[in-house]
């Protein structure tokens, strides 16, 4: 007898993959019917919460933060109605798609309007340097930012991952333990390079940002030529056994995997370029996580190695001049911070990479982050033949809420 699928099963794995952070793994993944109802309760956020536009914040008293408080409460409690009726709501019709971003597109413009009526001149908050056509670039940006967020689930990617190094923190000092002493022998006589001092002392934070995301992009491109490997690896091992252990604790853990591969494999499906953007963005931000652990406490031993040995005097030295003291702690050098944020920046890219190259490493720190890779590409191709059992009548879209 065939094996037929519910609707149920196929919605509930569905449901899985969002809360798994790969939400782009559902068939039939579009904006309407699965991204739109998601981003509601954020874009509802933002168009209330620029009613406080209307409050004038050059006005004196207290009345003030009291409009500006019941705006933020207002705006907290709709959202969080609203998150509990998207949950419940199959899927939204073109029509109410349209009506939803008609909404949210009027706001900018409406706001304004609106205080114009009141007040008789538009006096946005901040002054004339923000005016209406920042407003509008504002919801733009909001607008594009949570789409893609909501897309790739991120905010569920980035809290996954968060979660495991704060909970996992045998896990993290064993990291540490295993990580700094390869770091700091690589890094730690550079520290003491005049030249450097000399660099950083004359060097702006915003340039010292910019290095530290060229490291992160480096991480991130390193990550993407390992994932290319890891799926084709996965795609050559779709047999029986390898599917029911990825299944275990999912809605298909009860689906009869052989009797859907009766020829002992499952027949791979390509992935579509968001599907592995998707993969690529669930592999980075478990990597990048990570490497933030070991760079804070990389930061950490130089500030702590800097405040040891180089005293005023060395850094006078070195530098050629008195050091520039750092704005928010005036008592340290600025080139001292900037000198630990480079170098732990430089040392969370190389265990990143290094995670990925070595093998010792890569068993220790790699193994876990690709394991979950791994079980997603393995239920999707369940998911999919078990869609394929669906009935004619059922095969169609299933909206997440």
């Amino acid at each position: 007898m065939p094996f037929t699928a519910s609707q149920a099963v196929v919605r509930q794995t569905e449901r899985w993959f969002v809360r798994r952070g790969t939400p782009t793994m559902i068939e039939g993944y579009g904006f309407v019917d699965h991204v739109l109802p998601r981003m509601l309760p954020s874009l509802t956020f933002v168009a209330l919460a620029s009613l406080a536009w209307l409050v004038p914040l050059g006005s004196a008293g207290s009345g003030r933060w009291i409009l500006l408080g019941g705006v933020t409460v207002v705006a907290v409690i709709v959202w969080g109605v609203v998150s509990l009726f998207v949950r419940r709501l199959p899927r939204f019709s073109r029509t109410t798609a349209v009506l939803v971003l008609a909404t949210y597109a009027a706001m900018p413009v409406a706001v304004p309007l609106m205080q114009l009526a009141v007040d008789g001149a538009v006096t946005p908050p901040g002054g004339r340097a923000v005016g209406l056509l920042g407003f509008v670039i504002f919801f733009v940006a909001v607008f594009v930012a949570t789409l893609l967020a909501t897309t790739y689930g991120l905010g569920t990617l980035v809290r996954r991952a968060v979660r495991h190094s704060v909970f996992d923190l045998r896990n993290s000092v064993h990291l540490l333990g295993r990580a700094l002493p390869a770091l700091l022998f690589v890094t730690i006589f550079l520290f003491f390079t005049g030249e450097l001092w000399q660099a950083m002392n004359r060097l702006p934070w915003w340039r010292v940002s910019l290095v530290v995301v060229l490291f992160g992009a480096i991480t991130v491109l390193a990550a993407a030529a390992r994932l290319r490997d890891e799926i084709g690896r996965v795609e050559q091992d779709l047999s029986p056994p390898t599917l029911l252990a990825a299944c275990e604790g999912t809605p298909l853990a009860g689906v009869p995997v052989e009797r859907l591969a009766p020829d002992g494999h499952l027949q791979a499906t390509p992935l579509t370029g968001r599907q592995s953007r998707n993969l690529l963005l669930m592999l980075a931000t478990r990597q990048l996580v990570q490497a933030a652990v070991v760079g804070l406490a990389l930061f950490a031993f130089f500030l702590a190695l800097g405040l040891l040995m180089v005293t005023p005097e060395t850094a006078h030295q070195w530098i050629g001049e008195k050091p520039v003291s750092a704005a928010l702690l005036p008592m340290l050098p600025a080139a001292m911070l900037r000198n630990a944020t480079l170098f732990a920046a430089f040392g969370s890219m190389y265990f990143a990479v290094t995670s990925m190259t070595d093998a010792d490493h890569r068993q220790q720190f790699f193994a876990p982050i690709i394991d979950e890779v791994e079980r997603a590409l393995a239920v999707h191709a369940v998911y999919l033949a078990v869609r394929e059992t669906e009935p004619a009548s059922g095969r169609t879209r299933h909206p997440v809420p």
